[in-house]
């Protein structure tokens, strides 16, 4: 009964473009300009805003490549589908692997985050906190996509007047300091620019919704380039305005830097403003955080690349509801995993990875199959060769390079257990077969 049912029961066609385009904006703009631009600012000064320019830049070359991959492959196992078909089963689920374990890790710690926003406001515990927030999402994940979909659309809008109140702060304050003051040379730009891509991520957990998504061939690579080109407009700006009213020094040395501006520009009570926004920005990161981690284990499962169980769809809500659930899990076991900084550069390992391999499927693609129906086509080549993701591919591997050795021995490691479980995956799906 279990086996059959991931192919009787389908998961809701129910998105459209706003929707997709707004989950999109909520995980991209979500927690990660809310808690790391005060540690950007440390290593950019004033010209934060140009860290975030090169981050976005490196990241418009990889969402062109998943724009013409998740044309090619509308599934909910996105890059694992990608890449198996390009480069292989083994190295799919590597990169399957590391895209799950970010995913909950980084849930976790931004719910921390949404946890020490609680505290502050309510006086609860950081971590009782933690727990009931993934508890809740959880219910809201297993109701249905359409119901997900609906709390991040609010949510993000709400998140979103947060950073305008922001812009708005800094406009009477335009041309206070030099925009383009280094205290760390270019270097700590560059240093920056590779943090702050954990701002980004999220355009690539758009590609996950392609199998709830109506026509999802063209839906979801328009959706990807709308929901880019908004948050990084917004983030400029942002940067911009921030320095604007309290300089690189006040953002680098303050916990909150956001409520360090909203206490300059109107007093206390926008600090508590602001806090209260910072409360659904870090809700909804965590919610489509943990939604993306459980259709990648989902598809995975379904595949035959994760135990069956995972690819069960509820029969009513039809919801991959044990992937929602052992993601959820995950990430409350991940609760102590450590400050966000930290965690958001192990994070960016994983991405930057993934980035690198997906980046190379388009090209191995585009000699491999050149035939096959590309809705969606990255321009610009010469002969097969696509230009935009070999960019892709080099910018990636530079910013992985201002990764501190302490994070990339981390991800190595976990590239290696990765490969392991994959022998073991392998081995299994082997017995299961000839059995």
């Amino acid at each position: 009964m279990g086996n059959s049912q991931p192919e009787e029961i389908r998961l809701s066609r129910s998105l459209g473009l706003t929707e997709i385009t707004l989950s999109g904006i909520g995980i991209i703009l979500g927690a990660g300009i809310y808690a790391l631009i005060g540690t950007a600012a440390a290593g950019a000064g004033n010209a934060v805003w140009l860290a975030f320019a090169i981050s976005a830049i490196v990241a418009l070359f990889s969402a062109l490549s998943y724009a013409e991959l998740s044309s090619m492959f509308p599934k909910a196992g996105a890059e694992y589908e990608y890449t198996t078909a390009a480069v292989g089963g083994y190295i799919a689920f590597i990169v399957g692997w590391l895209i799950i374990f970010s995913g909950i890790i980084g849930a976790a710690t931004v719910a921390l985050g949404f946890g020490g926003y609680f505290a502050g406001l309510f006086g609860t515990g950081r971590v009782i906190a933690a727990i009931g927030l993934i508890a809740l999402l959880t219910l809201i994940l297993i109701a249905g996509i359409k119901e997900s979909a609906a709390v991040a659309g609010l949510f993000t809008l709400i998140e979103a007047v947060g950073l305008i109140l922001i812009i708005i702060a800094g406009i009477p304050r335009l041309g206070n300091v030099n925009y383009l003051e280094m205290p760390f040379g270019i270097t700590g730009v560059f240093t920056a620019a590779a943090l702050v891509f954990f701002a980004y991520q999220g355009f690539e957990e758009m590609v996950k919704f392609s199998e709830e998504t109506r026509e999802p061939e063209k839906t979801v690579p328009k959706a990807l380039m709308i929901a880019l080109a908004v948050c990084t407009l917004l983030y400029i700006l942002v940067c911009i305005s921030a320095v604007s009213v309290v300089g690189w020094e006040g953002l680098a040395g303050s916990e909150a830097p956001f409520a360090e501006v909203a206490t300059v520009a109107w007093g206390p009570w926008g600090a508590d403003v602001l806090s209260v926004i910072a409360l659904f920005a870090t809700a909804n990161t965590v919610l489509l955080m943990l939604l993306a981690a459980s259709r990648i284990s989902y598809g995975m499962a379904r595949s035959g690349s994760l135990p069956g169980p995972l690819a069960r769809v509820h029969v009513t809500r039809r919801t991959p509801y044990l992937a929602i659930l052992v993601a959820a899990i995950g990430a409350v076991l991940f609760l102590f995993a450590g400050d966000i900084g930290f965690v958001a550069n192990v994070t960016n390992f994983t991405i930057f990875v993934t980035f690198m391999i997906v980046n190379l499927s388009v090209i191995l693609l585009r000699y491999r199959s050149p035939d096959q129906k590309r809705p969606f086509l990255v321009p610009g080549r010469i002969g097969r060769m696509p230009l935009l993701p070999l960019l892709g591919i080099l910018t990636s591997v530079f910013l992985f390079l201002q990764l501190t050795p302490d994070i990339i021995a981390i991800g190595t490691l976990l590239v290696i257990i990765g490969g392991i479980i994959a022998l073991f995956m392998g081995r299994e799906g082997q017995d299961q077969a000839s059995g």
